[in-house]
């Protein structure tokens, strides 16, 4: 059984690079990333300074482990949990524990290599499809309209911006959406004074994590999660690196185990439960990202943010302005969807990855949901039993 550590990188893998495109990259998955470290940390009264610096800390790790834009993400199902239940830190802490100990025990037993065997394809292309659906609407639905009119003009120009630039080597996109960002707070919502009058240095705090927190925590937060992980943080991140980068084997008990790693180390240091995503490898690599060097930046980001920004907190979350982080993500989730063309040739595999995905973003558990009933359906139509339509030629 292999257990791979953070500290080793994996064979053949390629130098890390730290050019403008992995600068531009390192903001690809800001949309997903910044909005629920910010509502987790907040909904739960969560100490700022450990959570952003734990959370950079993990991102640096796993560019340094992969060497690979490998994102480093909050656990979704538990945030949105945490955020409109307001759960307390302790019980999230505790969750942080349980799934990592779960996901080291799926991955060294095999289970998740035994997935990834008879999970097909179509299934696993209709969970980036439901997730890059879902990515997209939250973006149009929420984070675009969040300033009013002035954020809409907002969204419109970075958008443009991005139409005109995205996979533009020389000058990448997302830094000019960053900048113009930027621009946009420090000009009509944040003074500069008031980032200053934030700075100041911190450290994360130690926590242990008890057991009735960790019980608690399993069975309302972990649970939940469980299948969302399964399907897009290792089976769909997998499948999108072999598609991005097919030179490179990563396999899901890679992945599995160093989601397991991070979970195992957080809570103790009052950092957030994370996890890899494909979202997040579709977010680095559109916007310019091919290296780790992405992922490491970011996370620099984040733990300079956390050491020296983290009693500031409620100053800099109004840096990034919610239309601009709206349109990183809108163009995250687009690059996911986009991953269904290699099943539109076949009416089966294309009607199994519009209804995983369907019901991914529709139904409650719609993940586990779509998952089940998508596997049904392609073991169904291997036997011949069920015939879902042939393309005309």
């Amino acid at each position: 059984m292999e257990i791979v550590t953070a500290a080793r990188p994996a064979p053949g893998a390629p130098s890390l690079r730290f050019d403008r495109n992995e600068w531009a990259g390192a903001f690809g998955d800001l949309g997903t990333d910044f909005p629920l470290v910010v509502g987790v940390t907040l909904a739960a009264g969560l100490d700022s300074t450990s959570v952003l610096t734990m959370f950079g800390l993990m991102q640096i790790l796993t560019g340094l482990r992969y060497r690979l834009p490998m994102p480093v993400q909050p656990l979704k199902a538990m945030a949105a949990l945490v955020i409109t239940q307001k759960i307390g830190g302790s019980v999230l802490y505790g969750a942080g524990l349980a799934i990592g100990v779960v996901m080291l025990l799926l991955s060294i037993s095999g289970v998740v290599d035994w997935l990834a065997r008879v999970i097909p394809k179509s299934v696993v292309r209709g969970i980036q499809f439901g997730l890059g659906l879902q990515l997209a609407i939250l973006a149009l639905r929420e984070y675009v309209q969040a300033d009013g009119l002035m954020g809409l003009a907002l969204a419109v120009v970075g958008f443009l911006l991005t139409v005109v630039l995205l996979g533009n080597r020389k000058y990448p996109a997302a830094l000019f959406l960053v900048l113009l960002g930027l621009a946009y707070s420090l000009t009509v919502k944040v003074p500069t004074s008031a980032l200053v009058e934030g700075l100041g240095v911190g450290l994360p705090k130690f926590h242990v994590p008890q057991w009735p927190d960790i019980v608690t925590g399993f069975l309302i937060l972990a649970l939940p999660q469980i299948p969302l992980s399964l399907g897009n943080s290792i089976l769909a991140t997998r499948q999108i690196l072999e598609d991005l980068f097919p030179e490179r084997r990563v396999t899901v008990r890679q992945i599995g185990t160093t989601y397991a790693l991070m979970n195992l180390v957080n809570p103790f240091f009052g950092g957030i439960p994370t996890c890899h995503g494909s979202g997040g490898v579709a977010g680095h690599y559109t916007f310019g990202a091919r290296t780790g060097g992405s992922v490491i930046i970011e996370g620099a980001f984040y733990m300079l943010l956390g050491l020296f920004f983290g009693r500031g907190f409620d100053t800099i979350v109004k840096v990034f302005p919610l239309p601009i982080l709206g349109v990183i993500l809108f163009f995250e989730g687009l690059a996911l969807m986009r991953l269904i063309r290699d099943g539109a040739a076949s009416a089966g595999d294309l009607t199994i990855i519009l209804l995983v995905g369907l019901f991914a973003v529709g139904l409650p558990y719609g993940f586990l949901i779509g998952m089940l009933a998508g596997v049904a359906l392609a073991s169904l139509m291997k036997r011949g039993i069920l015939t879902l339509g042939t393309r005309e030629p």
